[in-house]
């Protein structure tokens, strides 16, 4: 009778994964430090400290400051994209997805994924006066944002939701406004109250916007 024995995988393939596990546990917590206290406190001795990893070991997955921001930058991005997006996606085209959308980013500001509220935000905030690359990361990925709600009335307008010949840019334009003036006002005063409010809000927005009664959004939030 042979003997079974269980395949081991390669030392290299082994020692890639927990370079992949440190290199994740070192973007997560990078990202919630950001959120909190701002990119210029994601730094390599800082996270060293924080993670208990050496610096010469930090070095090993992001050669400079301007590098390990970067790539908290897409971090981040890839969290919002799982928290907000993907759940909003799933909902059909129309109004529905709209709403989806509003309520999913209120849901993840209001849940604290990021302690700091809103990840770019915060970042935008912080680099809005101070061109360069992590600058335009994050501008380039907010502005994404903006255009998926712009892309969302226009399925919407398509789908026969949403008003024809409403300006769709701006209806994206007055819901993010309501969105960021929300996570703004949490991260100041800390009041729950807010997102009640901006839900009311761009429920009555929606109302005014759709094409009829039938094109109404969700009398309740998605989440």
């Amino acid at each position: 009778m042979l003997a079974v024995t269980t395949a081991m995988p390669p030392v290299t393939d082994r020692r890639r994964l927990r370079g992949e596990r440190t290199r994740q546990a070192i973007l997560s917590h990078a990202s919630r430090l950001a959120s909190a206290e701002g990119l210029e406190a994601v730094s390599l001795q800082r996270l060293a400290r924080d993670l208990g990893i050496s610096k010469s070991g930090l070095f090993a997955h992001f050669g400079s400051k301007e590098e390990l921001q970067l790539a908290t930058v897409a971090e981040a991005a890839r969290i919002v994209a799982q928290e907000v997006l993907k759940p909003a996606l799933s909902v059909p085209a129309g109004i529905g997805r709209l709403w989806a959308l509003c309520d999913s980013y209120l849901s993840y500001v209001e849940r604290a994924v990021f302690p700091g509220g809103c990840f770019f935000e915060a970042a935008a905030a912080e680099f809005d006066s101070r061109p360069g690359p992590v600058r335009d990361s994050v501008i380039e990925k907010r502005r994404y944002w903006v255009d998926s709600l712009a892309r969302a009335v226009r399925q919407a307008q398509a789908a026969g939701d949403i008003e024809q010949g409403l300006d769709a840019d701006q209806l994206a334009w007055e819901l993010n406004c309501l969105l960021i003036g929300a996570n703004g006002s949490y991260v100041i005063d800390g009041e729950t109250i807010v997102f009640q409010r901006a839900r009311s809000a761009i429920r009555d927005r929606l109302q005014r916007a759709a094409s009829g009664s039938s094109a109404a959004p969700p009398a309740r939030q998605t989440q």
